[in-house]
């Protein structure tokens, strides 16, 4: 039996100060009983000597200092794992949400998981088709890989997270595919919206899903990412399965973390955010991968909305320095009804050439898709000039580049959200747009190709 303390001297905000402790360890789960007999959950943040900082889970009122006793339970934070997971809703701490029963554990994770030895690692090179023609095309997701989604308040970033995690799948049927879910600090709207969205499709049979809402705990909203990260490599690295995990909104998830360090009295550093955000993040991302020997993989889509659409903001741009790649959704699209809003030039995937071409997905993709991304920043620029010196005075070519830009983006990019798009159909719809274009100014196509499908 743990033993009792009541020595609670101090309670702050979320965090609580017991004195006279004994073996007790960083990380360590607690209890602690109220007078009435209601008990709830903690960790523990720090060890001084014999005084331990511990963190609540939940909102830190009743608590009465005398007659308040807390237990320490010898282990850190678990979740319960089993392929009974997948089609079920849970909250932020991985207590079912949905009604149903808790899970008949086949173990028990540290939800802190390990990170992927590098040595151990695959290299990413298989193709995930998500459905959406400006990722699939251009900015190709390739699985183990982590590519986030960039997005600004009030763009369609969540409508966008649910397309591609309805429609995603890989290739070879013979494999399993699976999506893990994470949502944190979002609205009931929001939550609402992303269920009944994987349940109209029948997609919630194969998604686990983890919810927290704005007005859950700080606290929870960091142990979402990893419950959902510990859900994942379970399904991936022991029953051998392919796992999209999507985790909206990491700003939610660093404000979080700004809280819960302010609290702490840490010194802040960039934009008030704690100074080892940058390992913070690190220790979610680097969770994602292909292991070595190991048929299941982890790929990761994160979704950030950047305060003030700021790019050089902290977390985008730490979010930058350890993903491989970015998606961006542009507000000037978004204005011109173009669904979903994604920014093909500045959008980048790292890994897209290693995912794509015969056998993978067709052997004119890459050099198609090398002809968009051209026509496209051309026609972007013929359409510049077009509003400086009047359509009169641009050549015949140049009105052809800026047709070509306005095509492409009402066509390829804007597809809606509920459209599913084969990778086949992709290709087919990009080269129908290259053809309103001259052969000769296809240059980056081989002839071989030009002859087949030009």
């Amino acid at each position: 039996m743990p033993k009792e303390y009541r020595t609670v001297e101090e309670v702050a905000g979320p965090l609580m100060l017991v004195r006279k402790v004994e073996g007790v360890k960083f990380d360590e789960l607690g209890e602690i009983e109220l007078q009435n007999g209601e008990t709830r959950r903690c960790r523990v943040l720090e060890i001084d000597g014999e005084n331990a900082l511990v963190q609540l889970f939940e909102s830190s009122t009743g608590i009465n200092l005398s007659n308040s006793k807390v237990r320490f339970l010898g282990r850190q934070m678990e979740l319960a794992v089993s392929e009974d997971m997948l089609g079920r809703v849970f909250d932020g701490l991985g207590r079912p949400l949905d009604g149903g029963p808790e899970i008949l554990p086949e173990k028990r994770m540290d939800v802190n998981g390990l990170p992927i030895n590098p040595a151990a690692r695959n290299y990413p090179e298989e193709f995930i088709q998500t459905g959406v023609s400006a990722i699939d095309g251009l900015n190709t997701l390739v699985r183990g890989q982590k590519l986030p989604i960039f997005s600004g308040a009030g763009l369609p970033h969540a409508q966008l997270a649910a397309q591609i995690a309805r429609q995603s799948k890989v290739l070879d049927d013979s494999e399993q595919f699976a999506v893990v879910f994470a949502a944190m600090g979002i609205t009931f709207e929001e939550s609402n919206y992303f269920t009944e969205s994987f349940k109209k499709t029948g997609a919630i049979d194969r998604t686990v899903m983890f919810t927290n809402l704005a007005n859950d705990p700080a606290i929870e909203r960091i142990a979402t990412p990893k419950m959902a990260l510990t859900a994942a490599e379970y399904l991936a690295f022991d029953k051998g399965m392919h796992i999209l995990v999507i985790l909206t909104d990491i700003t939610n998830y660093a404000d979080a973390l700004r809280e819960v360090s302010a609290a702490r009295k840490e010194v802040p550093g960039r934009r008030g955010y704690p100074g080892y955000m940058y390992t913070d993040l690190a220790s979610i991302y680097e969770r994602a991968g292909r292991q070595k020997d190991n048929k299941g993989s982890i790929t990761l889509i994160p979704i950030l909305t950047m305060p003030e659409d700021d790019k050089t903001h902290p977390i985008p741009d730490l979010t930058g320095y350890i993903t491989e790649g970015q998606i961006i959704l542009s507000r000037e699209l978004f204005r011109k009804s173009i669904s979903p809003p994604i920014d093909v030039l500045p959008s980048l995937s790292r890994l897209k050439d290693k995912g794509i071409g015969e056998g993978k997905t067709r052997e004119d993709h890459s050099n198609t898709m090398n002809q968009l991304f051209s026509a496209y920043a051309r026609g972007k620029d013929s359409k510049e000039l077009m509003v400086i010196l009047g359509e009169a005075a641009l050549t015949e070519i140049d009105r052809l580049y800026a047709k070509f830009a306005d095509e492409f983006e009402n066509k390829y990019v804007s597809q809606g959200f509920e459209n599913n798009r084969p990778i086949e159909e992709t290709l087919s719809l990009g080269w129908e747009l290259l053809r309103i274009l001259p052969r000769a100014e296809l240059k980056r196509i081989s002839d071989e190709l030009l002859d087949e499908y030009y």
